[in-house]
């Protein structure tokens, strides 16, 4: 399986909305939540170029960008290929 991992907030509708495809494709991943470590924050920074929005989706250590991003990127058929072992 890849390495996913999504930085997120526990209110943020979009986290959630991400979360919820990943579940739906039953991938799994880790979050990085935040609001529990918000020391973490400058670590996103960095990784998502300065994006400082949530969430901020790595797969593989590649950034896809956030919700709307990996939502396109499923919609075109170019998230799948990402989600399965090579």
């Amino acid at each position: 399986m890849p390495k996913i991992e999504i930085y997120s907030t526990t209110v943020c509708p979009y986290c959630i909305r991400a979360k919820m495809l990943l579940d739906k494709k039953k991938v799994p991943y880790e979050e990085i939540n935040l609001t529990h470590y918000p020391e973490r924050r400058d670590e996103m920074l960095k990784r998502a170029n300065g994006k400082k929005t949530v969430p901020q989706i790595f797969i593989n250590g590649k950034h896809i960008g956030g919700c709307d991003d990996m939502y396109e990127l499923d919609q075109k058929g170019q998230l799948d290929p990402l989600l399965v072992d090579k």
